[in-house]
C-alpha cells in the first residue's frame, strides 16, 4: 500500500539527513540511570526501595540533541562546557564514542551537570540533580563564541538547545544570529528555549517550547486552543522570532508559521513510558527534515513521529531511519487541524 502524500515525501527526504550538517550549542550534561526494582518500603521512612540491577551513562541537554541527529544519520558538531572534573571525562568519552564532533571547553570553576534518574518497573521513582545554573565567566563565553564562528560555516542549521545551565546567554545568541546572516547559504536558527532566558532568542528563525514554557514565557496559564493561541502570538510579539512550535504532549503539537497561520498535528505515540529528552528529540528531527528539502508542517510531522517512537521506550531514546521508516509506513496521513488563518471569514 503506498503512503499518503505527506508521508511519501518525508520518506524520501530521510535518506537526505546523512548530508546535513547541523551546530548544536547548549548545555551538556551527563544522564546517569539506576534501573532496578521496587519489591518493599522502607523501614526509615514511606519510600520505595530499589533493588539497582543496572547503571548507565548516556548524553544529556545538547548532548541528547546531538547523538539523536547522529542516530538519525546526520552530521552533527557540539559545541559546549562541561567541569574539569570525573563526570566530564565520562561526557568527553560518550562525545567520542558516539563519534561526534565537539568543541567541548572544560571549566574548573563549575561542575559537570549530571541528572542521576531512578527507575523501576519502566517508572521513574526519583530524579537526582548536581548542577550549577551561573552563567559561565566571560573567557569561557568568549571561547563558545569563537567555536561558533569557526564552526557555523558550512553547516546547514544550528539548533541552540538551552537548559538554563548557563552556557546560552543574550550576548551569544545575538553574535550567532548576526553571524548566521552573513553566510550564504544562511543556516537557519532553532531554539529550545528555557523561560528564564526568554529575551535572549531574538530574530531566531524557530522556537520550540513545550505548553507550559509557552504559558510562562507568554505570563498566562493555557486551558485550551484559544490560550495556546494567544500564548503563541504574545511569544513572536516578544522574540520576533520567525517560527514558533508549541509541544502539547499527548494533545500532539501547535504550529504557528506565524502568528496569523496556526495549525495542530495530533500525537502518534501509542504507549508513553518515559518522556525523557523527547524536546531532544523534536528540535532534533526538525533540523533534520528542514534541511533535507522539508517544509515547516512536513518536518513537524516528522519530529511528531520520532517522539511518538523515543516516549515509548525508557530513558533517553534515540531514532534510526530504520525505526523512522517503519513508523512511518504504517501512519496514516496526519489530519491536520487549521486553528487559526489570519483573514479567513
Amino acid at each position: 500500500m503506498k503512503p499518503a502524500p505527506l508521508i511519501e515525501r518525508i520518506l524520501q527526504a530521510v535518506p537526505g539527513f546523512s548530508s546535513s550538517r547541523i551546530l548544536v550549542l547548549g548545555d551538556l550534561m551527563l544522564d546517569h540511570y539506576l534501573m532496578g526494582d521496587v519489591e518493599r518500603i522502607s523501614p526509615e521512612g514511606p519510600v520505595p526501595v530499589v533493588k539497582v540491577r543496572s547503571e548507565g551513562h548516556t548524553l544529556g541537554g545538547a548532548g541528547n540533541v546531538a547523538r539523536n541527529l547522529a542516530a538519525l544519520g546526520a552530521r552533527p558538531s557540539l559545541v559546549s562546557v562541561c567541569g574539569d572534573d570525573d563526570p566530564g571525562k565520562v561526557l568527553l568519552q560518550l562525545v567520542d564514542r558516539e563519534g561526534i564532533a565537539s568543541v567541548v571547553l572544560r571549566d574548573p570553576t563549575r561542575p559537570t551537570t549530571i541528572k542521576t534518574r531512578i527507575i523501576a518497573q519502566n517508572q521513574q521513582v526519583a530524579r537526582v540533580d548536581r548542577e550549577s545554573s551561573e552563567p559561565v565567566g566571560e573567557v569561557v563565553r568568549g571561547g563558545l563564541a569563537r567555536a561558533v564562528a569557526d564552526l557555523l560555516p558550512g553547516h546547514d542549521a544550528v539548533v541552540v538547545s538551552d537548559y538554563a545551565k548557563g552556557v546560552v546567554s543574550g550576548p551569544l545568541v545575538r553574535e550567532l544570529v548576526a553571524l548566521a546572516a552573513t553566510l550564504d547559504p544562511r543556516p537557519i536558527v532553532l531554539v529550545d528555549p528555557k523561560v528564564p532566558n526568554r529575551d535572549f532568542y531574538q530574530g531566531v528563525d524557530l522556537l520550540t517550547p513545550n505548553a507550559k514554557e509557552a504559558g510562562e514565557m507568554a505570563g498566562m496559564r493555557l486551558l485550551g486552543r484559544t490560550d495556546i493561541i494567544r500564548a503563541g502570538v504574545a511569544i513572536f510579539k516578544r522574540s520576533r522570532c520567525r517560527s514558533l512550535l508549541i509541544t502539547l504532549g499527548a494533545e500532539g503539537i501547535a504550529l504557528f508559521d506565524g502568528p496569523g497561520l496556526v495549525r495542530h498535528i495530533p500525537t502518534v505515540a501509542r504507549k508513553v513510558f518515559d518522556v525523557t529528552g523527547a524536546g531532544d528529540t523534536v528540535i532534533a528531527a526538525l533540523a533534520a527534515g528542514l534541511t533535507s528539502g522539508l517544509d515547516l508542517l512536513e518536518a513537524c510531522v516528522l519530529a511528531n513521529s520520532c517522539a511518538g517512537i523515543v516516549v515509548g521506550q525508557v530513558g533517553g531514546a534515540s531514532v534510526t531511519p530504520r525505526e523512522l521508516c517503519q513508523v512511518l509506513a504504517d501512519l496514516p496521513e496526519p489530519v491536520v487541524d487549521v486553528w487559526l488563518r489570519a483573514g479567513a471569514a
